[in-house]
This record gives C-alpha cells, sequence and structure tokens, in this order.
C-alpha cells in the first residue's frame, strides 16, 4: 500500500436507501470490530464467504486486514455510527497489474449498497496504483456476490471450475462504468433527499416568540403554506407559537422530525445540529448566517456522523409545492406559486426574484432550494431531484461555485436532454486563482473556464436574473425551432428596425423570402406594405390580415420563428383590433416558436394566454425577445447533435508519460517547468509532432546542429533556455533567419553574453515555411479539472485574446467546437485563397494534448506558441510545459463533500 493511498482522508458516501456510510481505510485499531462483523455473520454467510463455516476464519481474516501495510494490499472498510458494516480487500500477486478481491457485509444489511460502493471506492484505489484487473473466487450458489461483479458496469467474465467461479474484472473506466455508477448514485441521492424535500414531520428549532425573528417568519410560512404532515416548534420558553405546539429540545418532542429547520444563533447552531442527530433527525436546513470555521466544522462533523443531509447554512429555505407536501420552509416574502420549475440558487435575493418572477409569469415552482454556503446539498442534487420527481420539466440555478465540475457536467448533460437547464453566469469567481505563468494561463479566465463548462453541458447560461426569466418564458411556452432563421412583422418601420438589430446582434439570421412567398404575403396585406424581413406592415394592418400574416409566415419552410413587434396606434384603436391577437388566437400548439414585442409594455416579460391552450412570450424590449430565441436555437441545435464521444487515439503510451512524470518529480518535489528534451519526450508519448530541433550546450554543437537542420533555403533559428524562462520574445531570447555558420556563432555569444551562466543552452531548429501560427494548450484548474485552450497564436496571442475552450477529455465534437469556435477559424478552412489547413492533423494534435491532460494530473499547464498550421500537416514550433505534484483525484467517486 502506497503512503499516497494510507494518506486519502476518510469520505462520506450515500447508500442506495438515502442513509449515509463512511469510507475509509482500515486500521490497526479495528481489529476487534472486524472480527466481531464476521463472527456475527450466519454461518451460511460465512460459508459463502470462505467456502467453509470456521469460526478460526473470522480471526484470520482481522488479522489480514489489520496487518502492517505493504505495497499491493489495499483494505476498505464501511462503518455507520461508529460499526464496521463492511470490508473490501484486494491484494495483487506477482503479476502487479492483477489483483485479489474479496467483501463482506454484516449480516442484515443486504442489498442496500454496502458491497457495490465499497467495490467502486477499491477500484478507484486500484487504478491509481496502477492495476488494470481483479479477480475474485465465488461459490457458484452465491448469487448476490455473482450479481454485485455483473451489475458494477464494468468488463466482467466468468470461468467456472466446479462449485467455483472465477471472475474477471477488467477495470477501464468507460462510459458503460461511469453510467452504470451514476444510475447508482442518482437513486441513492435522491432518497437521502425524500426527508428534506417531503418530510412528514418537520421542527423548527429556534423558532422565537418575538415577531420578525427569522424562526417565527419560517414556522408561519410552514404553518400558512398548508404542510400536510405534523409541525413543532422547539423553544424552552414557550407553550406554543403562533399555534404551534412549543417543546423545550428534540428529544423532547413526541414524534421525531424529518427535518428541522435551524434558526438559533450561529454559536449554538453545532450543539443544536448533535442534539438533533442524537434524536434520529434525517435532514436540517440551517438558516443561521455567520457561522466560523470552528462552528461550520462542527456542523459538518454532526451531519456526517449521523447521517444527515444539510442545506445550508446561511440560506433563504426551501419549498415543495406538491400537493401531498405543500412544505414552504423560507423567509421570503410569499409562498411560492406551484408549478413546474425546479430553482437552486446560493444568493438568497436572487432567489426571492427568481420565486417572484416565476409566479408573476404564470409558470411556479416544483420546489425551491437556496442552498446558502452549500455545506452539503447542491445544484447537482437538485438536478437529480428534478430529474426523478415526475413534476419539474425546467430547471434554473444560480451558482457561484462548484464542488465537482465534472460530476455536475455529466448530470447536467443527462438531464438537459429531458429538459432546458438554465443558469446565471454571473461571473462570482476567485480573483487571482491562478498565477498567469504562461500564455495558457493568461488566457484561462475562470468565465471562459465556466462557459466551457455550460456549453459542454448542454446548459443555457444567461448574463443576468432578468435574461434567464426572459429565456424561462420562452422555453417553457414555445417549441424550440429548428434553427436560426427569424421572420420578423412589424406595424411600425422603426419597431421592426429595433427588433431586426436585435436578431442579427443575438446571432439569428433574417433570411429574405422567396419571390413567391413575397408574393403572397403582399395578397394578404394592405396597400403600401413592406415585404423584406422585416415584414412591415403597416400602421393600416388589420387584426385579421395581421394573423394571416402570421399564419402564412409559419408555414414557410425557410423560417424557423416568428417576432411580432408592434406598437399601438390610433389606427388600431378607431377600428378596434387588438393586433396581439394575431399572435394568441390561435387553433391549438404551434410547430414554430412565436413572441412577441410590445414596446409599451410596463414588465420585461410577460406570458399572454392563447385561445387554442398554452401562452405566447411578449417583450418590452426586443434585445430580450432575440436573446431568448437565440437560446432557444442553441438548445435545438445541441439536441439535435448525438452525443459525443471520447475517440481513441493510436500511438499513445500512458504508461512512459507516467514515468516520465515520476522521474521528474523525483528530481524537482517542488516541480517546475520541463527541460527541451524531456518535454519532447513526454509530447511523443501522446504523438504530438514538433518541428525537428537540436540541443546545443556549445558554439560548436550549434553549428553542427544548423547544418544538420537546414532547410532548402538554408536558415535556422536559434532559441535560449534556462529553467524557468517562459516568454523568449519579453527576454529576447530567439534569433531568427540565421544563414551561414558565422551567424549562428554570433547568435550562441549574443546569449552567453547577455544570460551568462543562467543559459543552459540552445534549441536549434530550421526557419518553418509559412503557415498559420495557432496557439494551443492546457491548464489545471483546481476544481474543474483540465482546460484545453485553442486559438491565434504567435507574439499577440494575449493581446488579441482570439481563443476558445474546452474542459478535457475532448469528445469528437468538443474538438470540432474548439477549431470552429475562435474568429480565426475562417483561416484554417481556406478563407481568402489560402487553402485549408490540415484539420485532421490539428484535430489529432487538440486529441492528444486532451488526451495527455486527462492522464496527467501532474501536469499544471502546457503551452504550445505557435503551432504551425499548413495543408501539408502540423506542428509544434515551441512548446512549454510545467508539472506540479499532485494527487491523481476521481471526479466520479461517489462521496459526499
Amino acid at each position: 500500500m502506497t503512503d499516497d493511498l494510507l494518506s486519502r482522508p476518510p469520505v462520506h458516501a450515500l447508500l442506495a436507501d438515502g442513509t449515509t456510510v463512511r469510507i475509509r481505510a482500515v486500521e490497526r485499531g479495528d481489529h476487534e470490530q472486524l472480527r466481531g462483523l464476521y463472527e456475527e455473520m450466519s454461518p451460511e454467510n460465512l460459508r459463502l464467504r470462505f467456502f467453509a463455516a470456521s469460526r478460526r476464519s473470522a480471526k484470520l481474516a482481522a488479522d489480514r486486514a489489520c496487518a502492517p501495510p505493504h505495497r499491493g494490499y489495499r483494505a476498505l472498510l464501511a462503518e455507520r455510527a461508529d460499526q464496521v458494516i463492511g470490508l473490501a480487500e484486494y491484494e495483487t500477486g506477482e503479476d502487479i497489474d492483477t489483483a485479489e478481491i474479496s467483501i463482506a457485509v454484516a449480516d442484515g444489511l443486504h442489498h442496500r449498497g454496502v458491497g457495490t460502493l465499497l467495490i467502486e471506492h477499491l477500484v478507484s484505489a486500484a487504478r491509481a496504483e496502477g492495476i488494470t484487473t481483479f479477480t475474485a473466487d465465488a461459490l457458484s450458489e452465491n448469487h448476490e456476490v455473482l450479481r454485485l461483479f455483473h451489475d458494477l458496469g464494468l468488463r466482467t467474465s466468468r470461468s467456472f471450475d466446479g462449485p467455483e467461479v472465477r471472475c474477471t474484472i477488467g477495470l477501464t473506466e468507460d462510459d458503460t462504468y461511469l453510467t452504470a455508477v451514476e444510475a447508482r448514485g442518482r437513486a441513492a441521492d435522491v432518497a437521502s433527499l425524500e426527508p428534506l424535500l417531503r418530510p412528514r414531520t418537520v421542527a423548527v428549532v429556534g423558532a422565537g416568540r418575538k415577531p420578525g425573528s427569522v424562526g417565527r417568519v419560517v414556522l408561519h410560512h410552514l404553518r400558512t403554506g398548508g404542510f400536510t404532515g405534523r409541525l413543532f416548534a422547539v423553544n424552552p420558553a414557550a407553550a406554543s407559537i403562533l399555534g404551534v405546539p412549543c417543546h423545550p429540545s428534540v428529544p423532547a418532542l413526541p414524534q421525531t422530525p424529518d427535518l428541522a429547520v435551524v434558526a438559533v444563533p450561529a454559536a449554538a447552531v453545532p450543539a443544536a445540529a448533535e442534539e438533533c442527530g442524537k434524536a434520529g433527525v434525517r435532514a436540517l436546513l440551517v438558516v443561521t448566517a455567520g457561522l466560523d470555521r470552528d462552528q461550520a466544522r462542527a456542523l459538518m462533523a454532526a451531519c456526517r456522523s449521523h447521517g444527515m443531509r444539510l442545506v445550508g447554512p446561511n440560506c433563504l429555505g426551501i419549498s415543495h409545492t406538491d400537493p401531498a407536501v405543500r412544505l414552504d420552509a423560507t423567509f421570503a416574502a410569499d409562498h411560492p406559486s406551484p408549478g413546474t420549475a425546479g430553482v437552486a440558487v446560493q444568493s438568497g435575493g436572487v432567489g426571492i426574484a427568481l420565486l417572484d418572477g416565476l409566479s408573476r409569469l404564470g409558470i411556479g415552482v416544483s420546489s425551491f432550494a437556496s442552498l446558502g454556503d452549500k455545506y452539503d446539498v447542491s445544484g447537482n442534487d437538485m438536478l437529480q431531484w428534478w430529474e426523478s420527481d415526475g413534476r419539474t420539466d425546467l430547471a434554473l440555478l444560480h451558482l457561484e461555485s462548484f464542488g465537482n465540475p465534472r460530476a455536475f457536467s455529466r448530470t447536467a448533460r443527462r438531464v438537459t436532454r429531458r429538459m432546458p437547464v438554465l443558469t446565471v453566469d454571473a461571473g462570482r469567481t476567485e480573483a487571482g486563482r491562478r498565477a498567469a505563468a504562461s500564455h495558457t494561463a493568461a488566457a484561462a479566465t475562470p468565465t471562459m473556464t465556466r462557459r466551457a463548462l455550460f456549453t459542454q453541458a448542454g446548459v443555457t447560461a444567461t448574463g443576468s436574473v432578468g435574461e434567464l426569466l426572459e429565456t424561462a418564458a420562452l422555453l417553457h411556452s414555445q417549441p424550440l425551432p429548428a434553427g436560426s432563421r427569424v421572420a420578423i412583422l412589424t406595424n411600425a418601420g422603426g419597431a421592426g428596425v429595433l427588433a431586426a438589430d436585435a436578431c442579427v446582434e443575438a446571432g439569428l439570421v433574417l433570411p429574405a423570402f422567396a419571390p413567391e412567398v413575397v408574393d403572397d404575403l403582399l395578397g394578404a396585406l394592405p396597400r403600401g406594405a413592406s415585404v423584406g424581413n422585416p415584414v412591415d406592415a403597416t400602421a393600416a394592418v388589420t387584426e385579421e390580415q395581421l394573423k394571416d400574416c402570421v399564419d402564412r409566415v409559419l408555414r414557410h419552410g425557410g423560417i424557423d420563428a416568428v417576432l411580432l413587434a408592434l406598437v399601438p396606434t390610433a389606427v388600431a384603436a378607431a377600428t378596434g383590433d387588438d393586433l396581439v391577437r394575431a399572435l394568441t388566437d390561435t387553433h391549438g400548439p404551434r410547430t414554430k416558436p412565436v413572441a412577441a414585442v410590445r414596446l409599451e409594455q410596463d414588465l420585461p416579460v410577460r406570458l399572454l394566454p392563447a385561445t387554442g391552450g398554452g401562452t405566447i412570450p411578449s417583450y418590452a424590449e426586443p434585445q430580450a425577445a432575440a436573446r431568448a430565441l437565440a437560446h432557444a436555437a442553441l438548445r435545438a441545435a445541441w439536441l439535435a447533435r448525438p452525443a459525443g464521444t471520447v475517440p481513441d487515439l493510436d500511438g499513445v503510451d500512458t504508461g512512459r508519460a507516467h514515468g516520465i512524470v515520476e522521474a521528474f518529480l523525483a528530481a524537482h518535489p517542488d516541480g517546475g517547468w520541463l527541460d527541451p528534451r524531456t518535454c519532447a519526450d513526454l509530447l511523443s508519448c501522446y504523438g504530438i509532432p514538433q518541428i525537428p530541433w537540436a540541443w546545443a550546450e556549445t558554439e560548436d554543437a550549434a553549428v553542427l546542429a544548423a547544418d544538420r537542420l537546414r532547410g532548402p533555403d538554408g536558415r535556422v533559428v536559434m532559441k535560449a533556455h534556462w529553467p524557468g524562462l517562459v516568454h523568449k520574445s519579453e527576454q529576447r531570447a530567439v534569433h531568427l533567419d540565421l544563414q551561414g555558420d558565422s551567424q549562428v556563432r554570433a547568435a550562441f555569444r549574443d546569449f552567453e553574453t547577455r544570460f551568462g551562466d543562467l543559459l543552459d543552452g540552445t534549441v536549434v531548429q530550421p526557419l518553418a515555411p509559412r503557415g498559420t501560427e495557432l496557439f494551443a494548450g492546457v491548464v489545471q484548474d483546481e476544481v474543474f479539472g483540465p482546460l484545453v485552450l485553442f486559438g491565434l497564436g504567435g507574439t499577440a496571442t494575449e493581446v488579441l485574446g482570439d481563443h476558445a475552450a474546452r474542459l478535457a477529455p475532448l469528445t469528437d465534437h468538443d474538438v470540432h467546437d474548439l477549431i470552429t469556435a475562435p474568429r480565426c477559424a475562417p483561416l484554417l478552412f481556406g478563407a481568402r485563397g489560402s487553402g485549408p489547413v490540415d484539420l485532421a492533423r490539428l484535430e489529432r494534435l487538440l486529441l492528444g494534448l486532451s488526451r495527455m491532460a486527462a492522464d496527467l494530473p501532474q501536469l499544471a499547464e502546457a503551452d504550445f506558441n505557435p503551432v504551425l498550421a499548413t495543408s501539408a500537416g502540423v506542428s509544434v514550433l515551441d512548446a512549454r510545459v510545467r508539472l506540479l505534484p499532485r494527487r491523481p483525484q476521481d471526479p466520479y467517486l461517489r462521496r459526499l463533500r
């Protein structure tokens, strides 16, 4: 067992029934409990575990698990309430890539996922040690353990030898395995949230007698909101509050509550949480703010040790509008309207704004969680709840931080195929979290990282709460467009121009109508109408004429959406025409989205009832309508594209790459920038092509290298190198266009003169041919993981800032998006007659970079600038790689925060 694995802290995770267990490494002091685990098993279970019912096996098993640690052996246990309830082990033999595993679960706790959870953690630990295969022997009648292995999601084979079965389990982490882990995690997560969002009994701890106190307001909301379960208040100084019976403490309650709302001063929160846990409470909602570090740590310790899920602290509360529950444990001004939108926020103020906006629009809320400081329950938890609750069809998020972005991404990718997931990209990040040590790190802003997450996951990211509500109104009420082609109809030319500008600025397209469509529309409109796009129907248009025009445009195959920009006129008022009815007077649902812009509207967005059922969104500003339509078009495009896959790459040598990294960090324990030779070795492990080069430490060696590398034009490039040199151009550490031996010698002497003992040596390269200079790099974000960047390269890369980013590992779709997103993309496809570059090799370079970043958590950043792309190929002209001593993390391992 390696020191790295021994140092891993214990974690808490959820079983299939939603209860919490602690997973940790076995220690010597666990001997008696482990022996008791086996001694308390029935003879039948002992026989299935050891192939015999000998009680002596219990001591031997405990001795083995608690023996001094040694390489190739790993033992993990699961415990609940300080009681060991399961054990899983592996041990390698002569073949260090393969380990034998065994598992034991306490009697009475089978079928709760204890064994599966332990095996998942054992798989993660084994992968970190380079183990690729598990083997296990079982009796053929031990159907439970055989089913456990089969259902893991890993590739498993069996061979029979009499009454015994030999199972061989490959540990490759593919999408099948991750999907199986997700499914188990989702079921456990939803079960754990039941006492939080569907409690049968609620107690408000700290409900005060003073009007205006937070606890009293929450109690009032629970009571007046019509909570269907039993409601109690905990206050030692009162017999009842607001007609709700009071008790002096949680243990004194006549019934153990599923959910306790804690509204006591910060100093009293840890004791209140511990009291709740000992009484058997299963979920806490802590609205109290201002906990210091010690109080926060004690609160979490109580929740984990007693298996309670926690929302907060420092939050507005939670609500669930299901008629069977009617839970409103918030201190918002009003009760949320029941509906179909799930809402999770960190900011209470944002939560109030969203609750009010959704109620006003008539969308309403299915469930709401103000996550506050988000110690436990997160946006990921709520997404999984909404996915399973059968009521939610729209998810709205406001998250200021991410605990596990890669797990969130996988969940969001799945959920957003079933319902729109919208978020406010508020830009709240930790400033200066990463030093801009290279072009890559300078370009990788936190905003870019979050947007990459949202884009890849299919999350609709908006810039404000207002935009979120505007987009939610359209996605809730209208079908998705098939594309981004919009027709604008107006009764005032100026309003049409404003709408057209807004649509184009939002990335939408206003196609011209075909001649036959123009003739068709002119026949339906009053004299003087202009049928371009926008269609100016003039102030003389009647309600029936405009409705006819809308219907005709919707039938047009070249249009994906219709935007009606209207202004009130005296003409319409005099004739009694209501032009808005041109959109709202329908005979049933439409197959294309329609929306209105009414410049005189008092609210930013309304949902207007349609006669044929449903609603039509109406906006006060054309920009709002255009943004909403653009978000809908992007969502439709994301849904229409199949889920991407991470391509298998030929020529990748992950084992050699790990060896290079380990050797470098052994020599440089604090990490650092790789020297050119080590860097080239690492890049070769991933098939990343570099221009030919040579290392020269003397003047004569530089001349020999130049003679060998000169191309047809006879010119070479020389670059100085010393540890930590990053920006060569700024240091004037590059000489270009060197011809002949004399210029090579002069360049080398210049480096020696200016840099002295700092100089380690030089890199000599042939002068590169003409081509497009690009930039590619990766930076390892401590929270989000590796981020791959791509864009225009050269010395102006940071000035121009023409970069796109995606989180690794890149799928085939991600790498295509990465190449096409920057503004320089047309140059790669042959703009201005230059001819396209070798796109296949460019994609291969980016995929190799992504794979390197995903394989090596020690890769802090890589910077390829420039990358030369031509029609004949792609090569890296300058590469820098920085390593740090980092422990590998498994973002998909089931564990609570």
